[in-house]
């Protein structure tokens, strides 16, 4: 995919750059694998055994034909390339990731082909590709070394003669890696004889393995594989190739270009000529890995789930016995990604000496071989919380816990089987292929010269009926069945041409690749019949994307002036405007885009974007914001842009169509291969033998080449532009020193370097992610933090103003995943899928039998801390590590580990105990060394201690996190009645009941057992007395009211109540619902039950600082004084001015408006926005006491309520007499309207007395926009006169006018009212 950065910039255009042969090195003679020991002293160290002695000694438990011997890099043409340097440990490692392996004639000896990528720390990407084959041993020296070895593992395992012994390995490689693959030895091992299994070099002939390997900078795949198997062909040939082997060598080195964009190459390997094809300026970037193999291996599905993980940046590990299916599949499903790229480790094939790599705490994509017959359960990952798991060979992905699915899945699934059945490709995981294709490229690479070719022939074909031990891939293996059945007949045909003296080559050419329409080969056909399934598949996946980000510029943030300044302030720049981005997305896509824009790979999307101002546009980005363009022309921004129905791709013909001009009309050949000025005699041809080639004519390319003459004065014509231009930007260095900063969490080790594997670099890699986990925790918590404390974030310079509750949960999401990590980062002995989960539970263990221990000895420490006693009488709550884990166990909605770990997560970040939670655990030092080894991250001190500090930093702002994603659990809540004890009794002969209600749901009718009276004392030993009532119901959410009241039965029934507190046992969360009030007859307003707004209280001023700051309340705004309420006591003698009375109700509405206007699911309560302590019925509560004459000398308190029902009888009495009729018509229906919600309201059954009757009218008339149609006829009513003074503000026709236009931008709005404010109103 990236191939087409590694073409770009000072790179000159040649097809391969190194040619490289790997194999035995007979002057060394056999030595045992470095990388096999270092494996092995990794896993004892991994295990806990004494590394040293576990790497020392020869393993003589394994038949030395199954061992792993060390293999060298033999040749590489040329010495080295200034552009690419040669790295030689790296080559051979991925070259031969097994080592060296040795076969007899008994064995199978089929060559193999694969594929590996090497990825330059500037992420930059060099594909090599292997053709290995078998050749025979000719030295003694190792015949007789070999022999020597069987002979001492015969003698330390007797039993090993026979067969199936001769196939088990003690080894504990066996998990993890192999140290030879079996793969490719017959179906099984009763198939030898007893002798087979061994080696005799008196009666055996030996082989080794020898790869070919050519060096590209683009991902040729085809061709190359084509040019290697036709060289192998050569030297198996019984006539030697028509021009030496170095003429090719050289021709593909040195004459061969790299085909322009856009233009199609034809180049000529030994036998047959060989095309390839480069994609134009505005088309997807070259892949030449079959996705028509990809797709059969795993199924739609499957792909479909693996790419979207591939998306979201989780720790992807593929797993298969054969190395070209791990690369087909790695780079297949990164393809997929364009527009965008993987930024994070990527190995597709992981060698046995890099498997400490797998307990990389940060994403990655790697490949693993798997040994036949190894179970899947025997495989121990270090870390499996967010590990997507793809068993290749089996058809089956593992996807972790818990991710959003990819938008339009199932359309999306249906477009690509629909290609696919073009294709005649089952769209099922490991179903054969429907249509067989005609002939295949591995032709070539099959070895016709053996000794018995009845006998191998027979041999392969069961090999290949037994699937399990193929190592061809899904759509070939009926053509590969067919050709080796042709096998005799092959061999036949070269003895007769032998014969007849006709060249045994041009014979191969005829019958070999068989002719197909216009002269074209039919292996030309596939290749092309694959590369036009390859686009279109990726097409689909690209306009996904091209629908999806149609409007991505619009939200990108360009703030920088310069390049330089850019860079320098990366880290606290915002690029993107997350927030309004997904507030334009339809719903059902925004689960997954809010994860997906939290990427590496789409900040880096990003930021290639804005540095495109600057500088030259990144190709991935300029083919994609083509496409945006080209689109835009098309639809002139349709509202189908916005919507969430599936379109399918438009261009699937005409990219198809693209590819299939250039292969059937080559635009360039190139120069054909040709004799070089070599000495004669040297090389000699031998059959069978990979001759030495001549190192001094391979090692420099012509001198007199247009294309190189050509390359090299576009390269001094770049390099001059590149000195114009210095002085105006950036040293390229620093550039990239901070390009690699502005971008790292993770991703500087995206490689890991296979040269030196010494322990101490294994350590140093652990520090750098040791370092990458500080960092990205100091990012994240960051994140967190500025996204949640808004406006007050926005005034200090840190970027956008809200967060959505999507946005929050994705980031505490992403939290979950880093602590995970960090948990698994140097596990000694992994246990269960979650590591964090694992450390709890030994705690949980040990606390407990602390706890039993202290239980029986009176002496305590208190691991655990209680909330400090209220002074309002809640009683302490328990809180600690433990009590937070018996909470989570006690949910049996969560099944699993990982589940359990993020609930507990969850539960101490919304409680702010998590990072003292997580203090707490570690500080059990001895349990910590015993879980981790010493490089662990939880085991680095400084770093450890600064991680808790910035989880610390989360207590500055309230999460919601636990209650709010487990809403169906039941919780028990904890209410404590407070009454005002000077002024009443302290406790009541009535029966009191409560009614809780949140934002989920409501608790239902609560009746407290009468006189449950507590005792507590406060911190200055004052005894306070309250009524305490535990109950049990389904998660409330946030608690927005409670409704309090009794039956008024007894003698003491008045009750004056100063407040209800309710406590969420489980998270600990109190609310405080002030009343102020009597319940009672004949006292108050007579009301015998109350409707109170509630709200969250802070901690208290005692507890430590860190939990005491707190986010503003979701309905005050962070600066805003608090009104004594005209409900309270207090407020009756509060006399507020009319400029303060209109401010009030102005910020009443106005908060109204602002809640209307946020996404739905992130709007909080509107019954405080109407009925709290600064809400719309106590504004205008303040507007009708202006100026009302409520006390009267030796009378009864008058309320407002009174007046509305005064005005009402007028209303009515005034229709009787007939006064009514003249007005005009509106009026009229306006007044019966009136009239008709107040007689509801008096005769509901409830009792809620004339301050809560009011509350209820406001209500109702905001809800059916009534209010502003009721407030004239009380102006003009007579009453108003008796009971108003003439300054009242309901007496000024300027002010009641004012009112009403500010009233009447509620209609905009569909307001509806909580159950416990209109239970018992019939209408």
């Amino acid at each position: 995919m990236s191939g087409t950065n590694a073409a770009s910039g000072a790179a000159p255009c040649r097809f391969a750059h190194y040619f490289v042969i790997c194999g035995i090195d007979t002057e060394t003679g056999l030595e045992p694998d470095e990388l096999a020991a270092l494996y092995q002293w990794l896993e004892a160290d991994r295990q806990g055994r004494d590394p040293d002695t576990a790497a020392t000694g020869e393993n003589f438990e394994q038949s030395p034909l199954k061992r792993t011997f060390k293999s060298k890099v033999l040749a590489h043409y040329p010495e080295n390339v200034e552009w690419n340097p040669f790295d030689q440990d790296a080559v051979n490692m991925l070259c031969m990731p097994k080592g060296l392996s040795f076969r007899t004639q008994a064995d199978s000896r089929e060559p193999q082909f694969h594929s590996f990528l090497i990825t330059r720390e500037d992420g930059s990407r060099t594909y090599g590709f292997v053709h290995t084959f078998y050749e025979e041993v000719t030295s003694p020296q190792i015949c007789s070394a070999m022999q020597t070895l069987y002979q001492m593992h015969q003698a330390e395992n007797p039993s090993s003669a026979t067969p199936s012994s001769s196939s088990s390995s003690s080894s504990s490689m066996d998990s993890l890696a192999s140290s030879l693959d079996e793969a490719d030895s017959p179906s099984s091992s009763s198939c030898r004889s007893a002798a087979c299994g061994g080696y005799d070099a008196s009666r055996d002939t030996l082989y080794v393995s020898k790869a070919l390997c050519l060096i590209t900078p683009m991902p040729f795949m085809h061709a190359c594989r084509r040019f290697l198997s036709q060289v192998h062909r050569a030297v198996t040939a019984s006539l030697p190739p028509p021009l030496p082997l170095e003429s090719y060598v050289h021709n593909i080195l040195y004459e061969v270009p790299l085909p322009p964009p856009g233009r199609s190459l034809k180049f000529h390997g030994v036998y047959e000529p060989i095309v390839c094809q480069r994609p134009g300026p505005g088309e997807l970037p070259l892949a030449d890995f079959p996705l028509g193999q990809t797709f059969p291996l795993l199924g739609v599905e499957n792909l479909v789930q693996l790419f979207n993980c591939t998306l979201l940046e989780m720790q992807i590990l593929l797993y298969s016995q054969d190395y070209q299916r791990l690369m087909t599949v790695a780079e297949g499903i990164t393809t997929l990604l364009f527009p965008f790229q993987w930024q994070h480790v990527y190995v597709p094939i992981l060698p046995a000496s890099l498997l400490h790599f797998l307990d990389a705490p940060v994403p990655y994509l790697m490949g693993l071989q798997s040994k036949e017959g190894t179970d899947r359960s025997k495989l121990e990952l270090p870390q499996e919380a967010n590990l997507c798991f793809v068993d290749i060979d089996n058809h089956c992905i593992e996807l972790p816990e818990d991710f959003p699915q990819f938008p339009n899945k199932p359309e999306l699934i249906q477009e690509l089987s629909e290609v696919l059945l073009r294709y005649g490709i089952s769209p099922v995981g490991g179903a054969p292929p429907t249509s067989v294709p005609t002939s295949t490229t591995t032709l070539g690479s099959v070895s016709v010269s053996t000794r018995h070719p009845g006998l191998k022939s027979q041999q392969a074909l069961r090999e290949l009926e037994d699937d399990g031990r193929n190592g061809n891939l899904g759509g070939e293996q009926l053509a590969v069945l067919e050709l080796l059945q042709g096998n005799a007949t092959l061999e036949r045909l070269q003895a007769l041409a032998k014969r007849t003296g006709v060249r045994v080559e041009a014979l191969r050419g005829v019958g070999g690749e068989g002719e197909a329409q216009g002269g074209r080969t039919a292996v030309d056909e596939e290749e092309l019949r694959n590369a036009k399934l390859n686009v279109q598949l990726r097409e689909v996946f690209a306009s996904r994307f091209t629908m999806m980000f149609a409007d991505y510029e619009a939200f990108v943030i360009q703030s920088a002036p310069d390049l330089e300044s850019w860079l320098t302030n990366r880290e606290q720049m915002h690029n993107f405007d997350k927030a309004s981005f997904l507030s334009d997305q339809p719903e059902p896509y925004l689960p997954f885009l809010s994860h997906f824009i939290e990427t590496q790979m789409f900040a880096t999307f990003i930021d290639n974007k804005i540095m495109s101002q600057w500088e030259e546009k990144e190709p991935l980005l300029r083919v994609f914001d083509g496409r945006i363009d080209k689109a835009r022309l098309y639809n002139v921004r349709a509202p189908s842009l916005r919507s969430s129905n599936y379109q399918r791709c438009t261009i699937l013909k005409e990219s198809a169509q693209a590819i299939e001009q250039r292969l059937l009309k080559i635009d360039h050949t190139a120069i054909h291969p040709h004799l070089l000025d070599m000495k004669i005699g040297q090389g000699k041809y031998e059959q069978g033998f990979f001759p030495k080639l001549q190192s001094d004519v391979l090692s420099v390319g012509p001198t007199n080449n247009k294309w190189s003459n050509r390359t090299a004065t576009a390269q001094r014509r770049k390099d001059r532009h590149r000195q114009q231009t210095e002085h105006l930007t950036l040293d390229n260095d620093l550039k990239e020193k901070y390009m690699q900063e502005a971008r790292s969490l993770g991703k500087n080790l995206r490689q890991p370097k296979l040269s030196d594997l010494s322990p101490a670099v294994i350590a140093q890699t652990n520090w750098k992610f040791v370092e990458g986990l500080l960092k990205e925790c100091r990012m994240k918590t960051k994140r967190m933090l500025v996204e949640k404390m808004g406006r007050e974030a926005v005034e200090l310079g840190h970027g956008e103003a809200n967060i959505t509750g999507l946005e929050e949960n994705t980031l505490i999401a992403s939290l979950c995943d880093l602590l995970e990590r960090i948990w698994s980062h140097g596990l000694q002995v992994k246990q269960g899928k979650s590591a964090l989960w694992s450390h709890l539970l030994h705690y949980q263990a040990r606390e407990e039998t602390l706890e039993q221990q202290q239980a029986e000895s009176p002496v305590s420490n208190g691991p655990e801390r209680r909330k400090s006693e209220s002074s309002l009488g809640m009683p302490s709550l328990r809180e600690s590590v433990i009590q937070d884990m018996r909470h989570i166990q006690s949910m049996g909605e969560i099944k699993t580990d990982v589940g359990r770990a993020r609930a507990w997560i969850r539960l101490s970040l919304e409680k702010k105990l998590l990072s003292q939670h997580l203090k707490r655990l570690l500080s059990r030092q001895a349990l910590t060394k015993k879980l981790y080894k010493r490089y662990a991250f939880l085991r680095c001190e400084e770093e450890k201690e600064q991680f808790l500090f910035h989880l610390l930093s989360l207590n500055t702002v309230d999460y919601f996190c636990f209650t709010s994603v487990f809403t169906t659990i039941m919780i028990p809540y904890r209410a404590v009645i407070i009454p005002i004890k000077k002024l009443s009794n302290a406790m009541t002969t009535s029966n009191p009941w409560v009614c809780v209600s949140g934002e989920l749901g409501d608790s239902g009718v609560r009746q407290i057992t009468k006189n449950v009276l507590e005792m507590t004392f406060d911190s200055a030993f004052r005894p306070h007395t309250h009524i305490d009532a535990m109950f049990k119901c389904q998660n409330l959410g946030k608690l927005t009211t409670v409704q309090l009241g009794h039956d008024n039965s007894g003698l003491l029934a008045k009750w004056l109540v100063d407040c209800v507190m309710v406590r969420n046992e489980i998270t600990g969360h109190t609310y405080k619902f002030p009343c102020g009030r009597w319940l009672g007859k004949g006292v108050d307003d007579g009301s015998l039950e109350r409707v109170l707004i509630g709200e969250l209280t802070s901690p208290n001023a005692d507890e430590d600082c860190g939990r005491g700051c707190r986010t503003p309340d979701m309905q005050h705004s962070p600066g805003q004084t608090r009104r004594a309420s005209i409900t309270s006591m207090g407020g009756r003698g509060y006399k507020p001015t009319s400029a303060q009375i209109q401010e009030a109700i102005g910020e009443a509405v106005n908060s109204i408006c602002k809640h209307f206007h946020k996404p739905e699911k992130e709007r909080g309560s509107l019954t405080i926005l109407l009925c709290g302590e600064v809400g719309l019925v106590g504004a205008l509560e303040l507007f009708f006491h202006n100026g009302f004459k409520s006390a009267r000398l030796f009378q009864k308190t008058v309320f407002v309520w009174d007046f509305v029902e005064k005005a009402v009888a007028y209303m009515e009495s005034a229709d009787q007499m007939g006064d009514m009729q003249e007005t005009a018509e509106p009026l009229g229906l306006t007044c019966v309207s009136l009239c008709h919600y107040v007689s509801a309201i008096n005769s509901s059954p409830r009792n809620i007395g004339k301050d809560g009757k009011f509350q209820l009218l406001v209500c109702l008339g905001a809800r059916d926009r009534l209010l502003i149609q009721w407030l004239p006829l009380l102006v003009e009513c007579p009453v108003i006169q008796r009971m108003y003074e003439e300054s009242a503000l309901l007496r000024d026709r300027t002010t009641v006018n004012d009112l009403i236009a500010v009233l009447q931008t509620l209609h905009d709005f569909p307001i509806t009212l909580e159950a416990s404010l209109v239970k018992g109103i019939d209408l």
